[in-house]
């Protein structure tokens, strides 16, 4: 394998798990299985200080593959009960990927119902724990396929978790813990960096032109005077992934697991 054979999914592990590469020593929640990838990559390659859980009641040593363990045997590190998951939520120490339904111009997001709360179109989880992890700890968003019902014109259909939002600061100020990092698409990175917290394409996946993912947007993106194309995986990064998902459960992730690369793809450079 060379670095021109990577999949998509295989892509986005490795951009997303740059989120937790400047942390230090905090808990890296990734929820998904790309996302909850992400984050074991970066505590394999990138940044060793981060604190991760089992996913059950455990700080462990390494990351834990997911999927059917079969023989597998955690390093647990000691005891991680829901209180000291909450003292390091609560004290700003965790930096989860959360996967929400929808995204909007502010930052903020939607894991409740479609359409109106009253009479919704669809109901999910409710709003869970997004509006206290909001504004604690720093987030960043993990959509697997970039689409205006995603990134939404206007509002989200129900706010879950706060953003970038002035109409909806408590006494015109923006919650103290708020910090909104980067949000990781099937398209491109997008980040929180552009004036005013407004959102801006980071970088473009090879293949993938900035006026594609505008149109799949449905509110104007900040363009970058340069724009980055996101870095293809090196032999080291697949090697890890692979060791980190024996199971392969990335593969399942994506419609067809699609090739992450052009030339893969049949398109020249």
């Amino acid at each position: 394998m060379n670095n021109t054979d990577y999949s998509l999914a295989e892509l986005l592990i490795c951009a997303a798990a740059e989120a937790w590469r400047d942390d230090g020593e905090l808990l890296a929640t990734g929820i998904g299985p790309l996302p909850r990838l992400a984050a074991s990559l970066a505590k394999d390659l990138i940044n060793p200080a981060l604190l991760m859980t089992d996913a059950e009641a455990f700080a462990v040593t390494e990351p834990v593959p997911p999927g059917p363990r079969k023989g597998y045997v955690p390093l647990v590190e000691g005891w991680m009960p829901y209180d000291r998951v909450f003292s390091l939520l609560w004290s700003g120490r965790r930096h989860s990927m959360v996967a929400p339904v929808q995204v909007d111009r502010f930052g903020q997001a939607n894991i409740s119902v479609i359409g109106s709360h009253a009479k919704p179109k669809a109901a999910m989880l409710g709003a869970r724990g997004f509006p206290g992890n909001s504004v604690h700890h720093p987030n960043s968003f993990f959509l697997p396929s970039h689409n205006a019902r995603a990134l939404v014109a206007g509002e989200v259909d129900f706010v879950c978790a706060a953003g970038f939002n002035p109409d909806r600061y408590v006494n015109g100020r923006p919650p103290p813990g708020l910090d909104l990092r980067l949000i990781v698409t099937d398209l491109a990175i997008l980040d929180f960096e552009g004036p005013d917290h407004a959102i801006r394409v980071r970088s473009l996946h090879p293949g993938v032109s900035f006026e594609q993912v505008q149109d799949n947007t449905g509110f104007a993106l900040v363009r970058p005077e340069f724009l980055l194309t996101t870095p293809a995986p090196t032999p080291i990064h697949l090697a890890a992934i692979g060791r980190l998902d024996p199971n392969g459960v990335r593969r399942s992730v994506l419609k067809g697991d699609p090739p992450g690369n052009p030339v893969q793809k049949g398109v020249p450079l």
